[in-house]
């Protein structure tokens, strides 16, 4: 893998091959790394995988119209042929007079804060061939496990770098690694099957792997023996392994695109969305977060801010085109691959803690259903409406009783989000974090 200094200074040429191919501006990224992965089943290795890549993205600008290339060859010849093509497909494009680069007093100039997310580590195969055999271990090693579905560990070490005709350029390089088992419980017609995983930026976060498989191996023979309960309306807890798909519906329906277009169910940007109290943020520079930066796909400077305060909306997140369309500023939230223009994309994200525990909610509302996993995509960002596939368990008499399985759940967004009532287990283990999350008055289809 190149260094972050090779990195830049390709993009360097690239943009010296776009200036003289006669483009008006442009940016560049350059995403490359290394990674690994080893899959293992009944003890055995199943495959091991190892890949090195590299590419540059370019965009060129010719006024107000533009155009993307991508290119895997770094040769002087090569950059120069992309730049000319890039330049030339720009000249023809349609214009759009919300393209363009962000404005330059806009780009983050002072230094960059290490977040930490490089522990300079290397891949090493003996190493998670090991990992991923252990924590298979430890999950069939669980009483009732009957069969494995495989586990596996992986490493990688990737550079993202963005240099802009109008002066950015920086880098920043991230580490990850993970471990997983998922494993069989049953036989027959009751056979059942969970997983348990577990991913960090360092290698010294990672958990012990044997405590992950031990987790994938009692959750699976917790779930053995569903029931379905009697359909009908009833209080929802949506677990913390499914609680932050909540936090990115929302997300989903104040990403400025959607907005522009006007595809959301929400059209206010300070709507009182939740309950007074609850709060969703983002920390783009959290120490070795999942998805800490610096700086955003367009060499804005990142910064921590409030989602949700209050209960209250604090606004759209928006990339520049997004933001253009909708006479507002940049919000830093560009996300930027090698191809095409700059998506829209948060970093890290958490819904606030509660102050009530998990065990006093389960206790106060009796009866109820505790959400462990989610099934299909039935969610609509247009209309707010949701409707899911689900499996947990039964909450009776105010404790976690007996398993259920092929049931549905559904609701609209903007009701779960006034009714819901966030537990005080937080925990940071993911890009997306949330705690348990209480919903009253879901819709449940059961027997």
């Amino acid at each position: 893998m190149i260094t972050e200094t090779d990195a830049l200074a390709h993009l360097e040429t690239v943009l010296a091959a776009l200036k003289r191919a006669g483009a008006s501006h442009a940016d560049a990224v350059y995403v490359g790394g290394d990674s690994a992965s080893v899959s293992v089943r009944l003890g055995n290795v199943e495959d091991i995988s190892r890949s090195e890549d590299a590419e540059i993205g370019i965009r060129a600008f010719a006024g107000d119209r533009s155009a993307s290339v991508a290119l895997s060859d770094f040769a002087p010849a090569a950059i120069a042929e992309a730049a000319r093509r890039a330049v030339a497909m720009a000249r023809l494009a349609t214009p759009d007079e919300h393209a363009g680069l962000v404005p330059e007093e806009m780009l983050a100039k002072t230094a960059l804060p290490d977040l930490q997310t490089d522990d300079g580590g290397t891949v090493d195969l003996t190493a998670l061939e090991a990992n991923a055999l252990q924590c298979e271990d430890a999950a069939r090693a669980v009483h009732g496990v009957t069969n494995s579905g495989g586990g596996g560990a992986s490493a990688s070490r990737g550079t993202f770098a963005l240099a802009t005709s109008h002066g950015f350029a920086a880098a920043r390089t991230g580490t990850s690694y993970s471990v997983y088992a998922s494993v069989i419980a049953g036989e027959g017609e009751n056979m059942q099957r969970d997983y348990a995983s577990h991913s960090a930026r360092h290698l010294a976060d990672l958990e012990d792997v044997s405590e992950v498989g031990s987790r994938a191996g009692t959750r699976t023979v917790a779930r053995l023996n569903p029931v379905k309960p009697k359909s009908g309306v009833m209080t929802v807890l949506f677990d913390p392994r499914v609680s932050p798909g909540i936090v990115g519906h929302l997300i989903g329906a104040i990403n400025g695109g959607a907005i522009a277009r006007g595809t959301s169910f929400l059209t206010e940007p300070d709507a009182q969305v939740f309950g007074a109290g609850v709060a969703i943020l983002e920390d783009p520079h959290r120490a070795r977060g999942h998805r800490s930066r610096a700086f955003d796909g367009e060499g804005i400077a990142t910064t921590r801010r409030s989602i949700v305060e209050d209960g209250r909306l604090t606004g759209w997140l928006l990339n520049n085109a997004a933001a253009r369309q909708l006479g507002l500023a940049t919000t830093g939230h560009a996300a930027r691959g090698t191809g095409g223009p700059p998506g829209i994309g948060p970093s890290n994200l958490h819904m606030a803690a509660g102050t009530q525990s998990r065990e006093d909610m389960i206790a106060a509302i009796g009866s109820g259903i505790l959400i462990t996993e989610l099934i299909g995509q039935g969610v609509s960002i247009v209309t707010g409406d949701y409707s899911r596939g689900a499996g947990g368990f039964l909450i009776e008499n105010g404790e976690i009783t007996r398993p259920v399985s092929g049931i549905t759940i559904a609701g609209n967004l903007k009701d779960m989000f006034a009714r819901l009532i966030p537990a005080s287990d937080l925990e940071f283990r993911h890009a997306t974090n949330a705690p348990t999350l209480l919903v009253e008055g879901m819709t449940v289809a059961g027997e």
